[in-house]
C-alpha cells in the first residue's frame, strides 16, 4: 500500500481510546506517529487495561488503538524531558493530545507554547468538553456523551431503560474528526509556514451526530422516539424482522426495494394492501406491517433470506460478535489480519485490518510498540 502520509511526523501525548484511535488511522496511512510516554506513569494507561494481557505493560486493548506507532519514554514535566520534547517538535508536523481540556496549557503543548520552537507546528487537541469553556477541567468519556447528547434516548426498545451503544462510537468518531482536522492543518501549515491549534471534543462530536433528528427537533419540535425493532423514524419497513431461525435487518428505503421484496418473497398482496401502499402509509401502520413482515419472514431461515434477497433488496443477518468475525465475507475482503507479536500465542495476534485501502490495498498490520521501544532510535538520532 502507498503510504499517503509518508514523511509526516506526529508526536502523540495520548491515553486510552479516542486520541490513540485517531492517530492510529494516521499511522496506518504512513505517518510516523511517536507516542510520548512517561515511564513514571507506566506510559499510556491503556497498556494496563485487561482482561487480556500480553505481558507487562501491554494488552490486547492497547494493541487495538496503537498499531503501527513508535514509543519514546520521556518525562515531559522534567527539564531534561522538556528539552528532548522540544527537540522532537522541531522535526515534527504536529503535536496531538487527548488530555483533559485544562492540561495542554499546563503542559505547554498548545500552539502559543510551541510556535517559538517551530512556527509551522500544528497542535491538535481532543478533549471531553473542549479547552475554552466552563467544563474545560472536567474528565469525560464516551458513555457520558451518549447520555447527555441524547443518544441513549434514541437507542433500544420503547419500553426499555435508556440504552447506550454496544461500542464506543463517540470515541471513534471524535478520533476520526481529530485525524481529519490534523491532516488538514498540516496541509495548510506546509503551504503557509504557519501552524495553529485544532480542537475537537467528544461532546461536540456527539451532538453533531444527532444530524437530521436534531434538525427536526430544532425546527418544529419533532422529537424522534424509540420505535420497536429499531425501526427507522420515517421509512418502513426498515427494521429487524423475525426469520425461521433468528433475526434479519430489512431496509426497503425506496419504493423500488419494497416492490422487489414483495415480488421475491411472494407476498404481492402486501403491495396491494392500502395500508402499505406508500412509504407514509407503511410508516403510519408500522405495527400491522411488522406483523405481516414477520409472518412472511418466518417462512425462511436468515441464510435463505440472504440468498434470496442479497444484492436485490437491502438485507443483512443479525449476527452475534463471533458470527460477525467469522463471516466468510469478512475474510473475502481481507478485514482480518494477523500481526507479529513476541508475547502473543504462537507469535501472532489476530486483529482487524485497516478499513482504508489505497489502490486496492490495505496497509500491512504492525503491532503497537513496547513502552520506550524507540527511545534510543529517535532521541539518539535527534530527528
Amino acid at each position: 500500500m502507498i503510504g499517503l502520509l509518508d514523511g509526516v511526523r506526529i508526536l502523540a501525548v495520548e491515553q486510552y481510546g479516542a486520541g490513540p484511535y485517531g492517530t492510529m488511522l494516521l499511522a496506518e496511512l504512513g505517518a510516523e506517529v511517536i507516542k510520548i510516554e512517561a515511564p513514571s506513569m507506566g506510559g499510556d494507561v491503556s497498556r494496563s487495561v485487561g482482561p487480556h494481557m500480553l505481558g507487562e505493560g501491554d494488552s490486547q486493548f492497547y494493541q487495538t488503538f496503537s498499531r503501527a506507532k513508535k514509543s519514546v519514554a520521556l518525562e515531559l514535566k522534567t527539564a531534561e524531558g522538556r528539552a528532548d520534547f522540544e527537540r522532537l517538535v522541531k522535526t515534527a508536523d504536529a503535536v496531538v493530545n487527548n488530555l483533559r481540556g485544562d492540561q495542554p496549557a499546563k503542559l505547554k503543548i498548545a500552539y502559543d507554547d510551541l510556535k517559538g520552537v517551530k512556527p509551522a507546528i500544528v497542535c491538535a487537541h481532543l478533549s471531553a468538553y473542549g479547552r475554552d469553556n466552563e467544563r474545560a477541567a472536567w474528565p469525560g468519556y464516551d458513555y457520558l456523551m451518549q447520555a447527555e447528547a441524547g443518544f441513549m434516548s434514541l437507542t433500544g426498545e420503547p419500553d426499555a431503560p435508556p440504552t447506550r451503544f454496544g461500542l464506543s462510537m463517540v470515541d471513534f468518531m471524535t478520533g476520526a474528526q481529530m485525524a481529519l482536522g490534523c491532516v488538514s492543518a498540516i496541509l495548510r501549515a506546509r503551504a503557509s509556514g504557519e501552524g495553529c491549534d485544532v480542537d475537537v471534543s467528544l461532546f461536540d462530536v456527539a451532538l453533531h451526530q444527532l444530524s437530521y433528528p436534531g434538525v427536526w427537533a430544532m425546527n418544529g419540535g419533532d422529537v424522534v422516539a424509540r420505535l420497536p425493532r429499531g425501526a427507522h423514524p420515517s421509512i418502513a419497513p426498515s427494521q429487524t424482522v423475525k426469520t425461521k431461525d433468528g433475526w434479519g435487518l430489512l431496509m426497503c428505503q425506496t419504493p423500488k426495494f419494497w416492490n422487489a421484496f414483495c415480488t421475491l418473497a411472494g407476498c404481492e398482496a402486501l403491495n396491494e394492501d392500502e395500508r402499505f401502499s406508500s412509504i407514509r402509509a407503511r410508516r403510519e401502520n408500522l405495527a400491522a406491517l411488522t406483523d405481516e413482515i414477520d409472518r412472511v419472514c418466518k417462512g425462511r431461515t436468515t441464510a435463505e433470506w440472504m440468498a434470496l434477497l442479497g444484492g436485490k433488496v437491502p438485507f443483512a443477518p443479525v449476527y452475534d460478535l463471533k458470527q460477525a468475525l467469522d463471516n466468510p465475507y469478512v475474510r473475502s475482503v481481507a478485514m482480518r489480519d494477523s500481526v507479529d507479536h513476541p508475547d502473543a500465542h504462537g507469535g501472532k495476534l489476530d486483529m482487524l485490518a485497516s478499513p482504508l485501502k489505497v489502490n486496492g490495498a490495505r496497509s500491512a498490520g504492525r503491532r503497537a510498540p513496547k513502552l520506550g521501544e524507540h527511545t534510543d532510535e529517535i532521541l539518539g538520532a535527534g530527528s
